[in-house]
């Protein structure tokens, strides 16, 4: 058997690749949500008379749910299994549709986008990393390359659906929301067929609640069943050991201690997440931005209140981080590390630009710009956890590197929410593109400098891959 399917229980690593395929549609339905209320805060805030303070305040409530969840979701997904954290997760995204159609305060967003934050951090930890165990070893590479592009395909979705059926159906917030139920119903549909099952022991029993796999159990040092092994066979027992303390973060074993920790990746493996969230988190704190103030700067500074607008410029924005990511799937990862670095310092100073010529053609290039930062530097920092983390740990990993985007992603979109209630949205713009600008060309650069010495190349993870395939 197969790391993957060691530690995780999946099947054979010679599923059709539609199922792979498949597997990614519960990420794009939950991210679906996600945005989908991006267009109607504008609505939102006429009918409840909040400003663009309350708005990131509402919206900042949706990346600490996130957070939250990323601290429990991926070691749970990883000890238990994928569906016991999927399903809940969907479970809790039907509720917040259900909170969005019937809101009547600022009180019910907050509710709702918390629910909404909970459910999107469980599947950016389980869900993506059934990506990877539905997908096998040998498919690692294209399972890091559908889970990011699920995530930011229903992220862009989200607010164009919702814009368009909000101007041209009545009812606008129960159409939208009874809408993404329904996406996600079917959701629920595919991880109950999902070919995952809850970790198995070495003998083949399934873990306990307390065992992850097939070796990372709190009290052994048992090896992780055929192969829970870095690179090219480094024994787990060397990492992953109980009570050895060689803790990436907050632990360096799925089946030992704490629930809730702030999630960590396995010896070795820090230098390139580190390296991932460097530039990760300018570009997805870049989208979060447009994502939050974009409807409205576009009724304030540039004059445009249509919620189709909007919405299509999210859609853009992801689309664009959707597309460039399969473009770029050959490079080496170095150099889209450093390009999604380079496109997210040219997007925020043509977001600056935009707000100084109330030009909306430059506003929707400086959204493409940020979609395409994102993109690359998800789909990088992925590539990277993909070839170096084990499948024990995936989940955890997953976590680890949205914690380290998310974080930024939530505070400095609020700080310029505030600073541009303060000072108008205008200067609060300026001093939030600039400054993101600068994180952003500082994470390129190190790219540039350490990404030879601290990425691996694709023909020694592909032996990796190989080397974990054949163990079993």
């Amino acid at each position: 058997m197969t790391d993957t399917a060691a530690t995780t229980g999946v099947r054979a690593p010679d599923v059709p690749v539609r199922r792979v395929w498949l597997a990614a549609w519960p990420v794009t339905a939950v991210f679906v949500l996600s945005n989908a209320a991006t267009p109607l805060y504008v609505l939102w805030q006429r009918e409840m008379g909040f400003g663009s303070g309350t708005l990131t305040v509402v919206f900042a409530c949706y990346i600490a749910g996130l957070l939250g969840s990323l601290l429990v979701s991926g070691v749970v997904s990883d000890r238990l299994g994928r569906k016991p954290v999927l399903l809940p997760a969907l479970g809790l995204a039907l509720l917040a549709c259900l909170v969005f159609a019937t809101a009547g305060g600022v009180a019910a967003l907050v509710v709702a986008r918390l629910c909404t934050g909970i459910a999107v951090g469980a599947v950016v930890s389980a869900g993506m990393a059934a990506v990877t165990d539905v997908a096998g070893p040998a498919r690692r590479p294209l399972a890091a390359l559908l889970a990011s592009c699920a995530m930011v395909f229903g992220a862009g979705v989200g607010p164009l659906l919702a814009g368009v059926l909000s101007e041209t159906l009545p009812g606008a917030t129960v159409t939208v929301f009874a809408v993404e139920a329904g996406l996600l119903v079917t959701a629920v549909g595919v991880v109950l067929r999902m070919p995952v099952r809850r970790p198995v022991r070495a003998g083949g029993e399934a873990g306990a609640p307390g065992e992850a796999g097939a070796g990372d159990r709190a009290g052994a040092g048992d090896r992780a069943g055929a192969g829970d092994r870095a690179g090219a066979g480094v024994r787990a027992g060397a990492e992953d050991r109980a009570g050895a303390g060689d803790r990436a973060g907050a632990g360096d074993r799925a089946g030992a201690g704490g629930w809730v920790r702030v999630p960590g990746v396995p010896r070795g493996a820090g230098r390139q997440l580190a390296l991932g969230i460097a530039v990760f988190a300018p570009g997805i704190t870049a989208t979060s931005f447009v994502l939050s103030l974009g409807p409205s700067l576009l009724s304030g500074p540039l004059g445009t209140g249509n919620r189709v607008v909007s919405g299509a410029l999210a859609f853009a924005m992801f689309l664009g981080a959707t597309g460039v990511q399969f473009a770029v799937r050959r490079l080496r990862r170095r150099t889209v590390l450093v390009a999604g670095a380079g496109a997210t310092a040219l997007g925020m100073l043509a977001l600056v630009c935009a707000v100084h010529t109330g030009s909306v053609p430059v506003l929707a290039g400086a959204a493409l710009l940020a979609g395409a930062g994102q993109g690359m530097g998800q789909l990088g920092g992925l590539s990277l956890l993909n070839s170096t983390v084990p499948g024990a740990r995936l989940a955890e990993a997953n976590a680890a590197l949205s914690v380290g985007g998310y974080l930024p992603a939530g505070l400095l979109p609020v700080a310029a929410g505030y600073l541009g209630d303060a000072v108008g949205l205008t200067a609060a713009t300026t001093a939030f593109g600039t400054a993101l600008a600068a994180l952003a060309v500082v994470g390129g650069g190190l790219a540039l400098v350490m990404g030879k010495a601290w990425v691996p190349e694709e023909e020694a993870a592909e032996k990796a891959v190989a080397a974990e395939a054949a163990s079993g």
